[in-house]
């Protein structure tokens, strides 16, 4: 990396589409067709210095053997990787060369707020033919992306990694450096895609329950049992098979740009130790990633240092990035990030020379949502009957006279077992009966509630338990810092995180963002912010402009992030110094939960 920034310093790299550039175009640049076909071995593009020019425009791409149109960056899918350096100021010249607007945000990249790229709020935009000058200084290392804010654009490869270099150098020694940026692509308009969401919520899962499996789930726990799983289900209108709202029936997944078949290569050289820049770029896939063979000392988490842990794989949620260190022997690995609903995976491969491959693992069985994950079973109780932490939305008469769903059980449930293994702590401990805010009261954009959520930030998650491998978890993760503003927070901000998976809408408090008010904070204020998944869902929530300090299940400073993921069934609470004066954005980073509401406006005020 120092080497790299050894090179001259300042360096203007004119768009794509201007005069006298063609000649500095990858293959698949402006015009020309990009079909993924072999081994792709040569480095992402890359731009380096202090000034940058950027412009987005439309290319045509084939990456599933069919043609379809891409929006990019200066002509290359992803977008160019930028390489910054810490104490810097950076000055970026967006340029649109589309039919309809567009903009850039630097995802968790702390600068002012007219320099964040949200349309709408310090911000208009970039109209066609227009351009915009994004100027700021860098107090910040590490791993980050940038990204459009506009019309879904990211979907379609608006997306790109940054790389800050650190004033003092890198906490951990590293001989090679690769990013790998995992992104979903489908031919189909992502506007497309959530018309079908809106008119079946459960369009793209393939993979609903059948008769067949009704005899077979009898057979193992007996027919009442069957029976009453399945009335559950049905009554809160929802499938314990729904893990993704968009699967491998639409979405090829990326590494680099590259599909599984194309095999995106980093080599590396023996006796090497090799950092990988993991970013989740994708629009609404979470990927469980390992590299078989390699243990993987993560060393970094959405962009701050953390405290090495050695760990077999990962879960990295939409927008979050994780850096890695390895230690390869002199063979090529199989970098293997499979989708949480395992319909598919993005594959790279790491290699001492070009043209080598691994073996590809067969994906892991997919698994079935349960009452546990869904906030509704924290575990058995001694006296064998269930604890239901759930209230499922009541519909009718009948559904009211339930007793959880009308959310009057827990009351007198003993203490579950606690699960000590080392993958799946604290599942059932640190829960607390709670309320619910009353715009969730017959709300039909609300289809359940949590009653206990779990505060544990050491499960694994739904598919990862127990599977045999070290699996990062965020109480495995520690900041190399104390907590850089120990003050007490002087209020707390409880928000839940809500939807409807058959009507297709999201929420914070079963409000959407078109008939919310702003979140207002006072400047210099430090406040609590704690989120409640009333969803089956997992949902990565992203607050611009400032850091969220996550606690752990005590309360205690964890980890300091910027997209903070939020199982369905549990609490995440973090902590927020108000320093950064004006209108920010605040969503989930599931783009699509995003477009259908889950999306607040926060204010920064004097």
């Amino acid at each position: 990396m120092t080497k790299a920034f050894n090179s001259q310093r300042r360096q203007f790299v004119t768009g794509a589409l201007a005069l006298g550039t063609a000649a500095t175009l990858p293959a698949h640049g402006w015009g020309r067709a990009r079909r993924d076909t072999h081994a792709h071995t040569q480095p992402l593009s890359e731009l380096r210095g202090d000034h940058f020019n950027l412009s987005i425009g439309e290319i045509p791409v084939n990456l599933t053997g069919r043609p379809a149109r891409a929006k990019v960056v200066n002509g290359t899918l992803p977008a160019p990787t930028l390489y910054w350096r810490e104490g810097d100021t950076v000055e970026l010249r967006v340029s649109n060369a589309l039919h309809e607007d567009t903009s850039i945000h630097w995802h968790g990249i702390i600068l002012p707020a007219n320099m964040d790229g949200v349309p709408g709020f310090s911000f208009h935009g970039i109209a066609p033919g227009e351009s915009y000058l994004y100027r700021f200084k860098l107090n910040q290392s590490g791993t980050y992306w940038y990204h459009a804010h506009s019309s879904m654009q990211e979907a379609v490869g608006v997306y790109g990694a940054i790389v800050i270099e650190p004033r003092n150098g890198e906490r951990h020694h590293a001989d090679r450096d690769h990013v790998i940026l995992l992104s979903d692509w489908s031919d189909d308009d992502p506007h497309a895609i959530q018309r079908k969401l809106k008119i079946m919520g459960h369009y793209y899962n393939r993979n609903m329950r059948t008769v067949g499996d009704f005899l077979r789930d009898a057979r193992r726990d007996g027919t009442q049992a069957a029976l009453k799983d399945r009335g559950e289900w049905g009554r809160m209108r929802m499938s314990p098979t729904d893990l993704a709202d968009v699967t491998a029936l639409t979405y090829t997944y990326l590494a680099n740009g590259s599909t599984p078949a194309g095999n995106w290569t980093a080599l590396f050289k023996r006796g090497e130790k090799v950092r990988l820049r993991f970013i989740n770029g994708s629009a609404m896939t979470f990927f469980d990633v390992r590299i078989p063979g390699l243990k993987m000392t993560v060393v970094a988490a959405d962009g701050q240092d953390v405290e090495p842990v050695s760990v077999d794989e990962f879960r990295i949620g939409v927008a979050e990035t994780y850096d890695i260190i390895v230690e390869p022997s002199e063979q090529p690995y199989t970098i293997f990030a499979q989708s949480m609903d395992r319909g598919g995976y993005a594959r790279a491969t790491l290699s001492p020379a070009p043209g080598l491959e691994a073996a590809i693992p067969a994906m892991d069985p997919r698994a079935l949502l349960t009452m546990a994950d869904m906030g509704h079973d924290h575990g058995a109780m001694s006296s064998g009957e269930m604890s239901c932490g759930a209230s499922m939305k009541p519909t009718n008469k009948a559904d009211a006279e339930m007793k959880c769903g009308a959310g009057m059980c827990g009351a007198s449930m003993q203490a579950p077992k606690q699960d000590t293994h080392a993958n799946h702590a604290g599942m059932a401990d640190n829960m607390t009966m709670i309320s619910h805010p009353a715009s969730e009261t017959d709300n039909p954009d609300v289809d359940m509630q949590t009653m206990m959520p779990s505060r544990s930030i050491s499960d694994p998650g739904i598919g990862l338990r127990n599977n045999g491998r070290r699996v990062l978890t965020y109480g495995d993760l520690t900041s190399v810092f104390a907590q850089p503003d120990p003050r007490t927070p002087t209020r707390d901000i409880e928000l839940h995180l809500t939807g409807n998976m058959e009507r297709y809408t999201w929420g914070f408090d079963g409000v959407p963002f078109s008939k919310a008010k702003p979140i207002r904070l006072n400047y210099g204020e430090r406040v609590r912010i704690v989120l409640v998944n009333d969803t089956m869902m997992e949902h990565p929530i992203h607050l611009h402009g400032m850091w969220s300090d996550l606690e752990n299940a005590e309360g205690e400073f964890q980890v300091r992030k910027h997209t903070v993921s939020v199982p369905p069934g549990h609490i995440r609470s973090y902590r927020v110094t108000a320093d950064a004066l004006g209108r920010w954005a605040f969503h989930c980073h599931m783009l699509m939960h995003m477009e259908m509401g889950m999306f607040r406006e926060v204010r920064v005020e004097p």
